[in-house]
C-alpha cells in the first residue's frame, strides 16, 4: 500500500513513517517544504502528485499558548487543513486518517473517555481540533484517532525539541531533584506503539473516532517517578504545590481516554505506560551504548 505521511519529520511522524516501513509499505514522506495544509490547492497537487492510498495527518498547530494568541493561526492549520485533507482525499479515493487529542474534553468528568462521550474544549486549540474532528467526516472513509501526553525518540520540534520523559531526566541529572503536579491525570504514551496503532487501523474498514492511547493513567507526578525508577536515577521527586506552576491557558485537569472503539474490535496494541515507557528509555540506553564505543 502507498501511505503519505504529513508531518513526516515530527515527533510522531517519524515512528509513523518507520512502522509503515517495516509493514511493507511504501512510504511518501510530507513536510510543509512539500505540503501548506491551510491551502487546498497545495494540498490537492500534493496528493495528486504522489496518489497515495492512505494518509496520515500528523501535523497541526498544538502548542497550546500559542494557539490561543493566535487563534486564527490555529484554525487554519487546525480546522482549515482538515477539510482540506478530508475533501482532497475524498476525490482522490484515498483514505484519511487524522490524528486528534484528549484536549476536545473538559477534564470533569473523572473517569476515563470514551468515544461517544460528550467534548467540551477549554481552549482554542482544542476547540480547533475538535472542529477539525467534525470536518474531517467530509471524507466517508476517514479515521479520527485521539490521543495523548506522547513521547518519542525523535525531537518535537514544537516544544524545543524535548519531551517531558527527556525534560525530567535533564532536569534530575541537573539538579538531583524536580517537583511536579500531582492533580493532574493523563496516560503517558509512546509514538512508537501509537505508530504500530495506526497501521494496524490502516488494514481496517471499520472507520470513525477511535481513542489510541497506552493502558492506564496516572499524574504528572508519579509519571516523573516512574521515569526515574525505570532509568535507575535516584532523584528527590516532590509534590509541586497548589498554584505553582500557574497554566496562562486553562487546561483538562483529568484527559484519560479509554480505548474502548479499538477494543471492541479487537484492534487495540497497547501495552500498559509503564511497559511503554521502559521500552524508550531502553532504546535510549542501547542508542548511547552503540555511538560511545564509535566515539572512541
Amino acid at each position: 500500500m502507498k501511505v503519505a505521511v504529513i508531518g513526516a519529520n515530527g515527533q510522531l511522524g517519524r515512528d509513523v513513517v518507520d512502522a509503515f516501513r517495516v509493514h511493507g509499505d511504501q512510504v511518501c514522506e510530507l513536510t510543509h517544504d512539500e505540503i501548506e495544509l491551510s491551502s487546498l490547492e497545495s494540498v490537492t497537487s500534493c496528493l495528486e502528485r504522489e496518489r497515495p492510498e492512505f494518509v496520515v495527518n500528523t501535523a497541526a498547530m498544538h502548542q497550546v499558548e500559542r494557539c490561543e494568541r493566535h487563534p486564527d493561526q490555529a484554525y487554519a492549520v487546525n480546522v482549515r487543513g482538515a477539510l482540506n485533507l478530508a475533501t482532497a482525499t475524498r476525490d482522490l479515493g484515498s483514505v484519511l486518517l487524522h490524528v486528534s487529542t484528549d484536549y476536545v474534553f473538559d477534564g470533569r468528568k473523572g473517569s476515563p473517555y470514551v468515544e461517544t462521550d460528550e467534548a467540551n474544549p477549554l481552549n482554542a486549540y482544542g476547540n480547533t481540533k475538535l472542529e477539525g474532528e467534525r470536518l474531517v467526516t467530509a471524507n466517508p472513509r476517514h479515521f479520527v484517532v485521539r490521543t495523548a501526553a506522547l513521547y518519542g525518540k525523535s525531537p518535537c520540534r514544537a516544544k524545543g525539541g524535548q519531551n517531558f520523559v527527556e525534560l525530567m531526566l535533564r532536569l534530575g541529572r541537573e539538579r538531583g531533584r524536580v517537583r511536579v503536579v500531582n492533580d493532574e491525570f493523563t496516560t503517558p504514551t509512546s509514538t512508537q506503539e501509537l505508530a504500530r496503532q495506526i497501521v494496524v487501523l490502516s488494514r481496517s474498514d471499520k472507520h470513525g473516532v477511535f481513542h489510541a492511547t497506552a493502558e492506564g493513567s496516572c499524574s504528572w507526578h508519579e509519571f516523573a517517578r516512574e521515569i526515574f525508577a525505570s532509568a535507575g536515577m535516584q532523584v528527590n521527586v516532590e509534590v509541586a504545590s497548589p498554584g505553582e506552576f500557574p497554566q496562562k491557558v486553562p487546561r483538562p485537569s483529568y484527559s484519560v481516554l479509554e480505548n474502548r472503539a479499538l477494543k471492541n474490535l479487537k484492534l487495540n496494541v497497547f501495552t500498559p505506560w509503564q511497559f511503554g515507557l521502559r521500552t524508550y528509555l531502553e532504546a535510549k540506553q542501547q542508542e548511547n551504548a552503540d555511538i560511545v564505543p564509535a566515539l572512541n
